[in-house]
C-alpha cells in the first residue's frame, strides 16, 4: 500500500448544502489547500451547482463538477425526476423516494480517484448518522467499509473524514457559528429538496430538519449568554 503524500491539502465532497458547506469550512481551518468536488448527476434544481460555486469562490476554493448522468438514467429518484413527488414523510418500509441508490458510494470513488491523482488521502464528506434520513450510505459502517475497499483498490491509504457523522443537526448549527460560517449556511446553502435557496420551502424533510435544528441552535445560544 502506498504511502501517504500530502496531509496538507485534502478534497471536499460538496454540494453546496448545509452539511458540506459545514464540512467545507471545517476544512479550511485544517488545510492549507482545499479542493471542493460536485457532481451534477441531473438532479432537478441546477441551482445547487450554482450555490456550490457560489461559496467556493467566496473562500477561494478550487471548485471542480464532475458529470455524474449516468446515476440518474440507473436511480430513478425525486431529486432527479419532476414526474415524482418528494415523499414529506419517512415510509414505514424502505427508504424515502428522495434516495438515490449508490450515490454517496459512487460519488466517494470518483473523488478518491480525483484525490489520488493529486497524490491526497484526506476525503471530507458530510454524511451524518444522527441525522440521515433512513439513507443507509450515511453511516458510519457503511463509511468504514468503503474507506477499506477504496484503499485496496487503489493501493493507496485514503482517509474518509466524516466530522458531521456523530452529530445532530442543532450541533451541525452550533458547529458552523464557531466556524464563523452561520450567515454563510444560512442565507447561501440549498438544502431543500424543492430547490429553494437559504430557508427553504418550510415543509420537505430537508427543511424541517434543517429549521429544527436552528431553531434548537438559536434557543441554546440565547439560554448561553
Amino acid at each position: 500500500m502506498q504511502n501517504l503524500k500530502n496531509k496538507d491539502e485534502a478534497v471536499v465532497v460538496f454540494s453546496g448544502g448545509q452539511d458540506s458547506t459545514t464540512c467545507l469550512l471545517w476544512a479550511l481551518k485544517k488545510y492549507k489547500k482545499v479542493y471542493a468536488v460536485s457532481f451534477d448527476y441531473g438532479q432537478r434544481h441546477a441551482l445547487e451547482l450554482e450555490c456550490a460555486k457560489e461559496i467556493a469562490d467566496k473562500f477561494g476554493v478550487e471548485h471542480h463538477i464532475l458529470d455524474m448522468g449516468l446515476l440518474n438514467q440507473l436511480a430513478p429518484n425525486s431529486l432527479t425526476r419532476t414526474d415524482m413527488k418528494v415523499d414529506e414523510n419517512a415510509p414505514d418500509e424502505g427508504t424515502p423516494n428522495s434516495f438515490v441508490d449508490g450515490r454517496n458510494m459512487v460519488f466517494l470513488t470518483f473523488v478518491a480517484i480525483f484525490a489520488k491523482q493529486r497524490g491526497i488521502s484526506d476525503i471530507i464528506t458530510g454524511v451524518s448518522q444522527s441525522d440521515f434520513s433512513g439513507y443507509p450510505d450515511c453511516r458510519d459502517i457503511f463509511i468504514k467499509s468503503l474507506n477499506t475497499t477504496l484503499n485496496l483498490a487503489m493501493d493507496y491509504e485514503f482517509d474518509i473524514i466524516t466530522p458531521l457523522m456523530w452529530i445532530d443537526k442543532m450541533e451541525t448549527w452550533k458547529m458552523a457559528d464557531e466556524l464563523g460560517g452561520l450567515d454563510v449556511i444560512r442565507d447561501m446553502t440549498l438544502t431543500c429538496y424543492n430547490g429553494i435557496k437559504g430557508e427553504g420551502c418550510g415543509h420537505c424533510p430537508s427543511c424541517k430538519l434543517r429549521k429544527k435544528g436552528y431553531d434548537l441552535y438559536m434557543k441554546y445560544k440565547e439560554d448561553h449568554k
